[in-house]
């Protein structure tokens, strides 16, 4: 009688230790499930290879409140422990360890940017990208004529193949995606511009847009005037008339300009001398944006032929050389 006391008795034991038990283990899970492992946001990198414990390592290194158990376990139970994606995250505060693997599984890694501005030059677009941290540098020993290679152009010359925005990307994205982002970019915008340009151009080709169109990206910053000195360039080209642009001239100096324009240079014959050559030049000088795009394809109608600048951004349009030096003589000589 006494050993079946006993018996029932350790029998009942076991039974409310395994119950308790039972009630911290959930306790502990739907803790794991909603409680936020941080307070503070953090910044996260899963590397290449990184395994699943690799990964769990990282996040209670960076001082988040990580039940490594629960942590596999949650991810044994979703499926995402072979879904995890490489790359940088941005984990806010308040995320719970539910919300991490959601946010590893989706991939959504934290972005960066990088802005190439209209009128940019495709030297400085270089040295931009070669001053990214966050890019990965691959192109530093390649040349030019190389690298339009890859891109599969029609052209060698890489100036003006490439579209002035702002691009966003992961970290250790190469600058020959990015460059192919902004090359597929400017092919796009400048064939469907072209499908819808004006009639009786005097440029013949998409590239020759191109061309023109960074010489008016060169000339002014007013968007409002962008179609007018399109115009004149246009009326220039039709009449065969020099263009006499000063922003070409600049690009042939190259690295001998050093801010001012003199006499000499604009008598010295360069591909680019607009006051020696006949035409556009061989190739664009700069990177133009969409809307000196749109404005060598749908140039403002006019008679003007020239025009100056008044110093304040803008400038002063006349349709014949009394009325432009007249103009010269008041915004550029100061002569009343």
């Amino acid at each position: 009688m006494l050993l079946k006391k006993i018996l029932v008795a350790a029998a009942l034991a076991l039974f409310v230790s395994g119950f308790g038990l039972s009630i911290w283990l959930w306790q502990s899970y739907d803790s794991a499930l909603q409680n936020p492992v941080s307070n503070n946001p953090i910044t996260i990198e899963i590397a290449k290879g990184d395994s699943f414990k690799q990964i769990t390592d990282k996040l209670i290194t960076a001082n988040l409140d990580i039940n490594p158990f629960w942590f596999k376990v949650l991810a044994l139970q979703n499926g995402s422990m072979t879904k995890i994606k490489t790359g940088e995250y941005s984990l806010e505060a308040g995320l719970t360890m539910p919300g991490i693997l959601a946010l590893f599984v989706l991939g959504k890694t934290k972005q960066y940017s990088i802005t190439f501005a209209e009128g940019l030059s495709f030297k400085q677009m270089r040295e931009k990208l070669a001053a990214d941290p966050n890019v990965e540098h691959t192109l530093d020993a390649v040349d030019a004529e190389t690298l339009m290679t890859s891109l599969n152009a029609d052209v060698k010359h890489p100036e003006g193949a490439f579209f002035p925005d702002t691009y966003f990307f992961e970290k250790h994205t190469t600058d020959a995606a990015l460059l192919k982002r902004a090359y597929s970019k400017m092919q796009a915008i400048i064939q469907q511009e072209w499908s819808v340009k004006a009639d009786n151009l005097p440029i013949k080709t998409p590239y020759e847009a191109l061309i023109l169109a960074s010489i008016v990206e060169k000339e002014t910053a007013a968007k409002a005037e962008r179609p007018q000195i399109a115009g004149v360039f246009t009326r220039r080209l039709q009449h065969n008339m020099l263009l006499q642009t000063d922003p070409t001239v600049i690009y042939g100096m190259g690295d001998s300009y050093k801010g001012n324009i003199t006499s000499t240079d604009l008598q010295t014959a360069t591909p680019y001398n607009t006051y020696k050559i006949r035409g556009l030049p061989p190739t664009p000088i700069a990177m133009p944006g969409h809307d000196a795009i749109k404005a060598v394809l749908h140039p403002a109608p006019g008679d003007t032929l020239y025009f100056v600048a008044r110093g304040d951004g803008t400038h002063v349009f006349s349709s014949t050389l009394k009325e432009h030096n007249a103009a010269v003589d008041r915004y550029q000589r100061n002569l009343k």
